[in-house]
């Protein structure tokens, strides 16, 4: 694909001021005064960034430590939902934070790949097709979903979006919209076989129910099982939940732009949560099968 030579019609930073004279096209949405994002945006780039000079894998600074910001904020809640909230703190604190800390680099390698990734594939497509793409952390959406993990243990989190700009198509849009949940889907396939190789390699599939710390001894390879089970999980989960036709979401530019795409993809992701819900099978089924082979 050519790069569009829109692009370099764009401001410096396209969401400056109260009217920018370049909006993002939403199908639905054809006013920018209309966007409730729109103030979003503007607190998300308060600071003057630099346009990219034409390589799409361009990251400014600023980009790169909204990107910092939210992968820790998001491991860490990861790290709270491990160690089950407050509620974890019933056998001490101790224990609980351990928890946590060993919880942390687990989740980081196998979940922050689902979430940054994801978030690349949007930037990609929109610079290839001429457009200013840039990732903002969303403190809000981090601090309410660090606070729903410690206390509660569950994990629901906004991290933060990359905000487009540039004088797009509806097909175009789509295509921005849809390159995250594909990248989703291919490393969930992608981790299939990983895991097994990764279960062949460490017998890690016999130590699902076991503790990291056991008797005071690290036990690597429940560290290692979780980091294929949440790996498969986090990417499946993502994507499905990505694909949903409702709000910002990208599964509403992609049924907007193409019905019939966003219904080939939403039923790909929907279709192994169906078999999990309803048969003894899942995704890790078929990993710990693959592994039994050899």
């Amino acid at each position: 694909m050519v790069r569009d030579p829109r692009a370099d019609i764009l401001e410096t930073n396209p969401f400056a001021g109260s009217q920018p004279r370049i909006h993002r096209v939403h199908a639905n949405e054809p006013s920018a005064a209309r966007n409730p994002m729109e103030g979003f945006f503007r607190a998300m780039t308060q600071t003057q960034p630099k346009l990219h000079k034409g390589g799409i894998w361009h990251f400014s600074e600023i980009e790169k430590t909204h990107l910092l910001y939210a992968t820790g904020a998001f491991t860490l809640a990861l790290g709270f939902m491990s160690a089950g909230g407050l509620a974890g703190m019933r056998e001490g604190f101790s224990p609980w934070l351990i928890q946590v800390l060993i919880a942390m680099p687990i989740m980081l390698i196998a979940v922050g790949p689902a979430f940054v990734l994801h978030e690349i594939g949007h930037k990609i497509i929109a610079k290839k097709n001429g457009c200013w793409a840039e990732f903002r952390a969303d403190p809000k959406g981090l601090q309410f979903g660090m606070f729903l993990a410690f206390f509660l243990g569950i994990l629901f989190m906004a991290p933060g979006a990359v905000m487009v700009a540039g004088l797009v198509t509806r097909r175009q849009n789509g295509h921005i919209a849809i390159a995250g949940p594909l990248v989703n889907l291919g490393l969930f396939v992608i981790g299939i076989p990983l895991g097994a190789l990764i279960f062949i390699l460490t017998n890690a599939q016999d130590y699902s129910s076991m503790e990291y710390l056991t008797d005071g001894s690290l036990v690597w390879q429940a560290m290692v099982y979780d980091a294929v089970v949440y790996w498969i999980g986090a990417n499946l989960l993502l994507g499905i939940f990505n694909m949903i036709p409702f709000g910002p979401l990208d599964g509403l530019k992609v049924k907007d732009w193409n019905a019939g795409v966003w219904w080939t993809l939403f039923l790909v992701f929907l279709t192994p949560v169906i078999i999990y819900l309803t048969t003894p099978y899942s995704p890790l089924t078929l990993v710990k099968w693959l592994a039994s082979l050899v």
